[in-house]
């Protein structure tokens, strides 16, 4: 992967997401994102700069993973005040949702550091489409401008031809999907959620509806509720779910199970639907597009994985590993 700059610049000035003029430090050389979705995203453009990480990596991740990022200090949020205080980025990034752009105690934590911070902002804090534009202003910011270009590129043309596919498909015929969480698979999202964002993408065909209260999602469902659905397809947290349900009676009567479609969902290093929603999601968007609609998206998805690792992650991988990597053997 290639380093991003680290020339001097002094007293550079740039508008962030929000719209705020911000002076960063003639070098950055180490930079802070306080969630989920910024680390993931920095790990994917330039992991050799991140300062901490939200999340330890876990071992079987950290093949996929840049060396820097194996044994980072972790720091869970930006209130941490001690712990930033000694990692002392150069700069600190605020991932935001459209609705809700500005985070007073992010603020307030940062100019008592005295370290500056910029808003990235995406919709829902995880919506795919607004990943380009994030992409582009961090490769700004950090001096990765022709990465941050390719990155963005590949993830707009992914969208474009996933929607065009979708796009062809009559409401009709495209399939009811359920989305099972937790190790029992009682657990699911409704269609507005941020956690479900890729079923809104492959025609809104989340059979669970209504409107999500709280951002951690995970809404109980009960199997008569599942059942009532019938939904055509079940894509799932966990393998183990996966291989029991096919095997249990009490579940057998459901669509999905009767025609074996039901799908562990890739999760090295990250997962490619939720938990966290990050650019993994990119990959997952083509996953999902060919489990769905197999006949009008039928890629090579394992050529289409190992391009994907190659550009996002700098990790050439193997036919069979990126076969083993799709079926959530590793």
């Amino acid at each position: 992967m290639e380093s991003c700059e680290k020339t001097p610049v002094s007293g550079r000035e740039i508008i962030d997401m929000a719209g705020r003029k911000v002076i960063l430090p003639e070098t950055i050389n180490s930079v802070f994102a306080g969630s989920f979705y910024g680390y993931t995203m920095l790990a994917s453009l330039a992991p050799e700069m991140i300062a901490a990480t939200p999340m330890p990596a876990r071992e079987c991740d950290k093949r996929y993973l840049h060396p820097h990022l194996h044994d980072l200090p972790v720091i869970e949020k930006i209130t941490e005040v001690d712990a930033l205080a000694k990692v002392k980025p150069d700069v600190i990034v605020v991932w935001a949702d459209k609705e809700q752009p500005f985070h007073k105690k992010s603020e307030a934590v940062c100019d008592s550091l005295g370290i500056p911070f910029v808003y990235a902002i995406v919709g829902n804090l995880g919506d795919v489409e607004d990943f380009p534009a994030a992409y582009e202003f961090l490769g700004k910011l950090l001096g990765c401008e022709a990465r941050a270009a390719r990155l963005a590129e590949y993830c707009r043309k992914t969208l474009a031809e996933v929607t065009t596919v979708v796009d062809r498909i009559p409401e009709r015929l495209r399939p009811g999907v359920y989305y099972a969480e937790c190790e029992n698979g009682l657990a699911t999202e409704f269609d507005d959620s941020l956690h479900a964002h890729l079923l809104r993408l492959m025609g809104d065909v989340n059979v669970h509806r209504g409107h999500i209260a709280e951002h951690k999602g995970l809404e109980p469902v009960t199997l008569e509720q599942i059942k009532a659905y019938n939904p055509d397809v079940i894509v799932a947290w966990s393998r183990a779910f996966v291989k029991n349900v096919l095997l249990d009676p009490a579940w057998a009567e459901i669509r999905a199970i009767r025609d074996r479609r039901v799908y562990a969902i890739p999760n090295a290093p990250f997962n490619w639907f939720d938990r966290p929603p990050c650019f993994m999601r990119i990959i997952g968007l083509k996953w999902l597009a060919h489990l769905l609609y197999p006949n009008d998206y039928a890629v090579d998805l394992v050529k289409e994985t190992q391009q994907f690792y190659a550009l996002y992650l700098d990790k050439e991988i193997s036919a069979e590993e990126a076969g083993r990597i799709i079926a959530q053997e590793i």
